[in-house]
């Protein structure tokens, strides 16, 4: 048991790394162009103009944050990804 309990921090790691790699493949999707301007835009959310409002929603739509949400939860799920079966 106290075996099992030790190994729960590296667990942690291997997950977190996971998801910074499951991060990394949805902002590759971004092109460099496209990255530097989400940064520019997200640095000073208070000071946009309603076009860069509009712009930075599209950009942060490219990133596929669902798809993202969902890769994440089941790379994170103790099942191991298993769904639930609906009734």
């Amino acid at each position: 048991m106290l075996r099992a309990i030790k190994h729960v921090p590296f667990l942690r790691f291997v997950v977190i790394g996971q998801l910074a790699l499951l991060a990394h493949r949805h902002v590759q999707a971004l092109t460099p162009r496209d990255r530097r301007r989400l940064l520019e835009l997200a640095r000073k959310p208070h000071k946009l103009s309603a076009k860069e409002r509009k712009e930075l929603r599209s950009l942060a739509a490219k990133l596929e944050p669902g798809a993202f949400a969902k890769t994440a939860a089941t790379t994170v799920s103790p099942l191991g990804g298993r769904r639930a079966k609906r009734r």
